[in-house]
C-alpha cells in the first residue's frame, strides 16, 4: 500500500541515495519505500539531481522549505482578495467563488484559486471569535434528529387530503427537468410553529421565490398566499407545483382553480422527491435560522434573500446563476416575468 499525506524521512531519503548509488530507476525505489514513483522523482530532481542528491543535504533543504514564512495566494493578490471577498459577502461558498472566477476571468490566471485554499486562507486564520463567527455561519444548524417512529407519529395527526394527485401521475417531463415551469414547495417553520415561509423552487432553474406567512399557516391562508406568489407568473412558468403531505395544502384544488397550476403530492417519508426544495430550505436557515420568529421579516427581507440566492452560482448550473438561466429561458420563449 502507497503512503499517503507523509514527507519523507531522514531514512526514506537516505534509502534514496543508496538506491540511485546502486543504479536503480526513481519507480523501483519508490516500489521499494511504498511511495508513488512521481513523489521520489520530485524529490530527486530539486535536490541536486541523480549525480547530485545527497540524503542529508536534502533533508536540511526540505525542513527550510517548511520554516519559510509562506504567503497565501489569496492574500499575494489584492484583485484576488477583493473578489473572494465580494463572494463571501453575497454569501457564495468557496467553491462557488472559485469556480465562478475561473469562469468570469478565463485568461486571468491571476484570479485563479481553488476552493480549499480559500478555506485555508479564512480557517487557519481563525482564532477565538473569529473562529466562533466561522462556526456560526454553517448553512445547515440542524441540532436534534427526528427517528423515523417520531417522524411516523406527526404524519399521522395529519389531516387527509381530499382529491390528492400523487407525484407518480406528475407529467414525465417535470422528471428530467428539461422544460421550465415545475416548482417544488414547502413550508418553513419558525419557533414553536408559530410563523412560517413559503419556499418555491423552479426544478430547471432552481430559481427561488418566498412568500411571507405573517401569522396562522392555515390551508386557507396558505391557498390565498401560494396564489399571490405564483399568480404572476408567466404561462411558461405554470405548469405543475409538487408539496410533501402537509394539512396546509388540504385547499389544493382552490390555489389550482385560481392559478392553473395542478398541485402534486409526494410519497410520504419521501424528501427526495422534492430534492431542490429541501436542498434550498437548508440553505435558507442561514439567513433564517430554526427556532427563530420569522414574522419579524417583512416581504422585502424575503425578496432580498431569494434575491442573493438567485444570483448565487450553482455547480448544477455548470456555475451559472438561477437568475441568469432563467432569464435565457424567458428570452427564448418571449416572455418576461411582471411585477
Amino acid at each position: 500500500m502507497l503512503v499517503r499525506g507523509r514527507g519523507l524521512s531522514l531514512l526514506e531519503r537516505e534509502e534514496i541515495s543508496r538506491g540511485i548509488a546502486a543504479g536503480l530507476s526513481g519507480r523501483v525505489i519508490a516500489a521499494g519505500l511504498g511511495r508513488d514513483h512521481g513523489v521520489v522523482n520530485r524529490e530527486i530532481a530539486r535536490c541536486g539531481g541523480r549525480a547530485g542528491y545527497r540524503a542529508h543535504t536534502a533533508e536540511w533543504l526540505a525542513q527550510a522549505r517548511r520554516a519559510r514564512p509562506k504567503q497565501r495566494k489569496v492574500e499575494a493578490c489584492s484583485r484576488l482578495l477583493e473578489a473572494v471577498n465580494a463572494g463571501l459577502a453575497q454569501r457564495w461558498s468557496p467553491r462557488q467563488i472559485s469556480c465562478r472566477l475561473a469562469k468570469d476571468h478565463p485568461d486571468a490566471p491571476e484570479l485563479r484559486v481553488s476552493h480549499e485554499a480559500i478555506y485555508q486562507a479564512l480557517y487557519c486564520q481563525a482564532r477565538g471569535a473569529l473562529r466562533a463567527d466561522l462556526k456560526g455561519v454553517l448553512r445547515r444548524g440542524g441540532t436534534v434528529r427526528v427517528s423515523r417512529a417520531q417522524r411516523a407519529a406527526i404524519t399521522a395527526k395529519r389531516e387527509a387530503i381530499p382529491d390528492k394527485i400523487m407525484i407518480s401521475q406528475r407529467p414525465a417531463e417535470a422528471e428530467d427537468r428539461a422544460v421550465p415551469g415545475h416548482w417544488e414547495g414547502d413550508l418553513i417553520m419558525g419557533a414553536g410553529n408559530r410563523s412560517a415561509i413559503i419556499t418555491l423552487v423552479e426544478r430547471s432553474t432552481r430559481f427561488v421565490i418566498l412568500q411571507r406567512v405573517p401569522y396562522d399557516h392555515n390551508a386557507d391562508r396558505v391557498a390565498l398566499l401560494l396564489t399571490q406568489a405564483m399568480g404572476r407568473l408567466p404561462q411558461l412558468l405554470r405548469r405543475s407545483l409538487t408539496w410533501d403531505q402537509g394539512r396546509e395544502m388540504t385547499r389544493h384544488a382552490r390555489f389550482t382553480i385560481a392559478t392553473g397550476i395542478p398541485v402534486f403530492f409526494a410519497d410520504p417519508h419521501s424528501p427526495w422527491q422534492r430534492g431542490s426544495n429541501e436542498n434550498t430550505n437548508g440553505l435558507l436557515r442561514e439567513f433564517f435560522p430554526k427556532g427563530t420568529d420569522l414574522s419579524i421579516h417583512s416581504q422585502t427581507d424575503l425578496d432580498n434573500v431569494a434575491y442573493l440566492l438567485n444570483g448565487r452560482p450553482r455547480q448544477t448550473l455548470d456555475f451559472d446563476t438561477p437568475a441568469e438561466v432563467l432569464d435565457r429561458m424567458l428570452t427564448e420563449a418571449g416572455e418576461a416575468l411582471t411585477g
